[in-house]
């Protein structure tokens, strides 16, 4: 089976990262980028060239963080790690899964957080770890639990709702056209949670209310600006009323 390297390539944000980041790819970018190295400006000696990191690990760390940043700061070396590549996600935020391995096997929890780019899920409350918090001065450390992730490939399976039991799933069409996750034991149908649409800020198009600064749709389709062969300065006098009746002096140019 062939492996994709999850280091090579800045652009291999997934897509459930982006949707929960409610971010416009473009501020991603800009959040990821690091520049190594750039030629001096305002130098005619120097071509305008500009190196910029592309390999970056990507760990539970979102890509828009400061955490990610320091995670991959310019000089720091992280092993490559090979991610099997999938072409159809079936984990959602929300999702009942069973985890098949370590001392919570058998044990069934809700997904609390996705991390598509190494095909990891975070299940709420189980396969924890000890963790010790670093202490400031003259304070001591404290020990907490925290969630470590888990393979969608071989560490969790899908909880099948009409009999509660873990199950392999795959992608259907409906006689309506509708695309669903159906159970290959029981030929069930699957639904998405309803929290897969929430995004990092907790807002859902349901449960999202207008403020007075946002931008209506009524504004959207409104035309607020109508461009003129004018300048600033004359457009100013139209709308005041004012009229040049200066003459201007006669310039030469030798």
């Amino acid at each position: 089976m062939r492996l994709t390297n999850c280091l090579w390539n800045a652009k291999k944000v997934g897509e459930m990262t982006k949707k929960y980041a409610n971010l416009p790819e473009s501020y991603i970018d800009r959040s990821m980028e690091q520049v190594v190295w750039k030629t001096p400006r305002n130098n005619p000696r120097y071509l305008p060239r500009t190196v910029k990191k592309k390999k970056f690990y990507f760990g539970q760390e979102r890509p828009w963080t400061y955490a990610f940043a320091n995670q991959n700061s310019i000089g720091e070396v992280k092993s490559k790690v090979f991610v099997e590549p999938i072409k159809n996600w079936s984990f959602f935020k929300g999702d009942r899964v069973e985890i098949l391995v370590g001392p919570d096997k058998g044990k069934q929890g809700i997904v609390g957080q996705i991390i598509q780019e190494r095909n990891w899920v975070i299940v709420d409350g189980l396969n924890c770890e000890l963790e010790e918090v670093s202490h400031y001065q003259g304070h001591l450390s404290m020990v907490q639990q925290k969630e470590k992730p888990l393979l969608v490939t071989s560490e969790v399976a899908l909880v099948d709702p009409s009999d509660l039991q873990g199950c392999s799933v795959e992608w259907r069409f409906t006689e309506n056209g509708e695309r669903v996750r159906v159970s290959t034991r029981t030929g069930k149908i699957i639904p998405i949670p309803s929290m897969s649409i929430e995004t990092y800020d907790y807002k859902t198009p349901k449960t999202y209310k207008e403020s007075e600064k946002d931008t209506t749709e009524d504004l959207l389709t409104k035309i607020t600006f109508e461009p003129l062969l004018k300048t600033f300065e004359m457009e100013i006098m139209d709308n005041m009323g004012i009229k040049e009746d200066r003459i201007p002096a006669p310039t030469f140019w030798y």
